[in-house]
């Protein structure tokens, strides 16, 4: 196994997490905050993105195969918001220390005949901090809490 990893933000954490850890070729999901300027959970926002620590198996998935399945659960054009769930913190982004991650990405949105209106920010992840316990498999212990994401979607790989 070839083990890689991509942070992917898509709105609320909660139905990401639930949603990537059914795809094909993710091996372990982990809820987070991207690109914040702190190291800790606790005080004023600091500008993170919620996201999802994608570990994935690159023998059997690819960056543009969780890419396609990426945009089956957000919406490309809203920026700083997906479903309800509005501000900063809910923006749709990817996230690597891997610059050919985020080659691909960018590839991914070139191709797309809507480029031009997409708003996931593709950027190298500066920092990550792991979510709280309470939020890691949120929906598996609470599976009729809110989710922006529709639910045949959610269950396409199940």
């Amino acid at each position: 196994m070839s083990e890689e990893i991509i942070y992917i933000a898509g709105g609320c954490l909660w139905g990401v997490q639930a949603f990537m850890k059914t795809v094909p070729g993710v091996v372990l999901t982990e809820a987070g905050r991207a690109n914040g300027t702190t190291n800790t959970l606790d005080g004023d926002y600091d500008g993170y993105a919620e996201c999802v620590k994608v570990t994935f198996d690159s023998n059997k998935t690819s960056v543009s195969k969780l890419m396609e399945d990426f945009f089956l659960i957000i919406d490309p054009y809203s920026l700083n918001q997906q479903g309800i769930d509005v501000g900063e913190k809910y923006r749709t982004g990817v996230y690597s220390k891997n610059p050919k991650h985020l080659e691909q990405a960018e590839a991914f949105i070139n191709k797309r005949t809507d480029k031009d209106k997409i708003m996931v920010e593709v950027q190298p992840l500066t920092n990550y901090i792991r979510s709280a316990d309470e939020h890691q498999d949120y929906l598996d212990r609470h599976p009729n809490d809110y989710c922006h994401i529709p639910h045949d979607v959610m269950r396409k790989y199940k």
